[in-house]
């Protein structure tokens, strides 16, 4: 039997983390597209936008990441689709994002003062001029605080791709046990890794917060 050290169950979670982040930047840049053009769309207050992106995002937050997963997975697969195990997670967790991102976004706007749109008004400003030179400024400073917040959920969602077979630092976790047999400082290791992925953002997002606060005192 091989005698596996904490430095060789550290080292090979340390290759898994890189898609770990990797599935997490593909997530959170994907979902922000297609988040922002959700908000745009509510803004703009096209025919059945509010009903359609609300009910997006509602269907979306109310119903279990795994199941998106799943049904990311295997719905794709009843196409005719061979969807690969990355594909199928960076989708789910894409459309995850943008529900939940779409939400936070259209409340930083919707926390810009109603006298601001008239002041835009009354410039004769067009839509797109109103958002880039008033209202999406102001809308911004407010929501990087909560948008970055919450790519810690994102990289600590990824740990549910592992249900669908994509190795990443989960489901790595799994493997390792499995041929070391120490379950224990695996999943410890495990957690310590996701700690030191998420904790710095976590107090970036915290101080971004502390320095909007001030700004509004002053």
């Amino acid at each position: 039997m091989v005698d596996f050290t904490l430095w060789d169950i550290f080292r090979n979670l340390l290759l898994a983390a890189r898609w770990t982040v990797l599935l997490s930047l593909v997530a959170f840049a994907g979902g922000g597209l297609v988040g922002l053009g959700l908000l745009l769309a509510r803004l703009a207050r096209w025919r059945g936008a509010e009903v359609l992106t609300r009910g997006y995002a509602q269907l979306l937050q109310g119903t279990p990441l795994l199941m998106q997963l799943f049904l990311a997975y295997f719905g794709l697969g009843l196409l005719g689709i061979d969807v690969p195990a990355w594909l199928a997670a960076a989708v789910a967790l894409t459309l995850y994002t943008s529900a939940y991102l779409s939400e936070i976004w259209h409340g930083c706007v919707s926390a810009i003062p109603r006298g601001q749109w008239e002041a835009a008004d009354s410039l004769a400003l067009s839509f797109g001029e109103k958002l880039r030179h008033v209202i999406g400024p102001q809308a911004v400073r407010i929501a990087i605080p909560p948008t970055v917040g919450f790519l810690v959920q994102v990289i600590k969602g990824t740990a549910l791709a592992s249900v669908i077979g994509f190795i990443e630092l989960t489901k790595a976790g799994t493997m390792i046990t499995n041929a070391t047999f120490q379950p224990f400082s695996t999943y410890a290791c495990v957690a310590l890794t996701y700690f030191a992925l998420c904790w710095p953002i976590s107090a970036w997002s915290r101080r971004l917060e502390r320095k909007l606060r001030r700004g509004q005192q002053h």
